[in-house]
């Protein structure tokens, strides 16, 4: 044991001993000093800056021409171009750092005032954004809507897309290009709901720096922060020719991307006509796993909107699920107040408040409830007016019916202009209205010159169990007719012409509990309280 212990001992000497000599020397750090920046401006108004960077001790130099943009990184003696896409008069930050060893760095901004002037061409400005609505969606029902290959190659050699392959949070994307009489051109990126942009795996840390996506899975992100969904662009003609010779026409957005984030903001338009935008984007840092630069493949084409008012109604616009406990949320709800004139013209005797005893969200459920109170009866009207209005589309509403003598609960909805051409001539479409008198019928009808109160158009069909279930009360309204359902079953349908008060005017919601009045009829003496209530409002378009 003795002469194991004192070969260790030997053997641990040596290697201090080892140690001690092989001590590494550590170089100089040195910090980069007298930073100029040199930008020249190119004559003509054509938006290109150059900027010329030196320092003592600078091992190399970021350029950043645009907030929150990525560097263009120079060498010592060497310069940068960028093209400002904005035309007008303004001026411009643009942040130079230069960098030593050790990571030292020195960091300079200056100010550079543009004079831009940048002209599209009349037809290809009118195939791009037509009168400026025109909106470019992906052609995703077409195979090789989206691809990527190596640069070498004009084809996405390495994946081509097949119809409706990829993510929602791609197809939902919307591209508007904009203009004005002064040569301003904007481009516009609108994201779906939930805001995401379809980002390339290995572009994720370019902007969540702290995580790990997984190899090759692009993924859904929301990048509105970090990238420009409002700003500029421009179409130029490249020094490049295409195979007939002709300059190969470059499409850039400022800081921003064509729908997909691969890190592509300068596009070759490969097609462009009114009917198709076909781009190639070569990606302006090489990927990080390997490959190079990568060359990616787009094609998009017009969205197709149906005319407003045309079926079917599948696109839901607004609702209120009553999700949340408490009163009705005052961004989508207001409330009428008091007996109205001559009990709001229909000889009611009710009296609306605001109050969580008379309307109040509870388990889900909107409530609205008429109670005897100081020999009188209290109860709750609410409405979208001045907070949502609409024109055409279809209304479902879930709800489960009061019951008693003299109640008499409505769905409906009255022309948005109502304040300045009074009614009926502002119209009025009566979804569902019930009365406690008439337990199982429910009705609809419909309000306009010539044709209201008791001479409405009017339907009514027997429902049992009105009271006791719930059912999802319906209308449909187009452009010429108007259709009302129970449970998705037609029993109503009026055709209208383009003079009624219905054609082209926006309408907003009602939903009220009246007791008493010319419909109501008599109220039943022992009554106490009845409660409409209602699962859910949704309006499709």
């Amino acid at each position: 044991m003795d002469s194991i212990r004192y070969l260790y001992i030997i053997a641990l000497l040596l290697l201090i001993s080892s140690c001690q000599d092989d001590d590494a020397t550590l170089s100089a750090i040195t910090v980069p000093s007298d930073l100029q920046v040199t930008a020249v401006v190119e004559a003509g108004q054509t938006g290109n800056v150059t900027i010329t960077p030196t320092a003592a001790d600078a091992m190399n130099f970021h350029v950043f021409f645009m907030p929150n943009s990525d560097p263009s990184v120079v060498t010592p003696g060497t310069s940068t171009t960028f093209r400002y896409t904005r035309s007008g008069q303004y001026t411009v930050p643009i942040t130079v750092v230069a960098y030593g060893t050790g990571g030292t760095a020195t960091t300079k901004t200056i100010t550079v005032a543009l004079d831009v002037r940048l002209f599209i061409d009349t037809q290809t400005l009118q195939q791009i954004a037509g009168d400026g609505t025109k909106r470019w969606v992906w052609d995703q029902t077409v195979g090789g809507h989206f691809g990527v290959g190596p640069i070498t190659n004009d084809f996405p050699e390495f994946f081509s897309a097949s119809a409706n392959q990829l993510n929602e949070c791609l197809y939902d994307d919307v591209l508007v290009f904009n203009y004005d009489q002064n040569d301003i051109y904007t481009f516009q990126l609108l994201t779906g709901a939930a805001g995401t942009s379809f980002v390339n795996w290995a572009e994720i840390t370019r902007f969540f720096p702290n995580d790990t996506p997984a190899q090759f899975v692009d993924e859904c992100r929301d990048i509105s922060d970090q990238i420009a969904t409002d700003t500029s662009f421009i179409i130029i003609d490249s020094d490049r020719l295409d195979t007939n010779g002709n300059p190969i026409k470059e499409l850039s957005v400022a800081n921003s991307t064509l729908s997909y984030w691969s890190g592509a903001t300068t596009y070759d338009i490969l097609e462009l006509t009114s009917e198709k935008l076909s781009l190639r984007g070569i990606q302006e840092v090489p990927a990080d796993f390997g490959g190079g630069l990568l060359a990616w493949y787009h094609t998009f084409v017009p969205e197709t909107v149906a005319p407003v008012g045309t079926l079917p109604f599948d696109t839901l616009v607004w609702a209120d699920e009553f999700d949340t406990a408490g009163f009705p949320d005052p961004t989508k709800w207001t409330y009428d107040i008091g007996t109205g004139t001559n009990g709001w013209g229909n000889g009611e005797a009710q009296s609306y408040t605001d109050s969580a005893t008379n309307v109040s969200v509870v388990d889900g459920v909107l409530k609205i409830t008429a109670r005897a109170e100081n020999g009188g009866y209290t109860s709750g009207r609410i409405k979208t007016q001045g907070l949502f209005d609409f024109t055409y589309g279809k209304v479902a509403v879930r709800a489960k019916l009061p019951s008693g003598g003299g109640t008499w609960p409505a769905i409906w909805m009255l022309g948005a202009n109502i304040t300045e051409v009074g009614w009926p001539a502002c119209g009025e479409i009566d979804i569902m209205e019930h009365v406690g008198n008439n337990q199982d019928v429910v009705s609809s009808a419909l309000h306009f010159p010539e044709n209201s109160g008791a001479d409405a158009i009017f339907k009514d069909r027997v429902l049992s169990g009105a009271s006791t279930d719930f059912h999802i009360y319906e209308v449909s309204w187009t452009p010429d007719t108007i259709t009302f359902s129970i449970d998705s079953v037609p029993y109503h349908t009026y055709e209208y012409t383009n003079d009624l008060p219905f054609y082209e005017n926006n309408f907003f919601l009602l939903l009220n509990l009246a007791m008493g009045g010319n419909f109501g009829g008599t109220i039943d003496p022992l009554f106490t309280e009845a409660t409409l209530e209602i699962d859910y409002v949704r309006v499709y378009q």
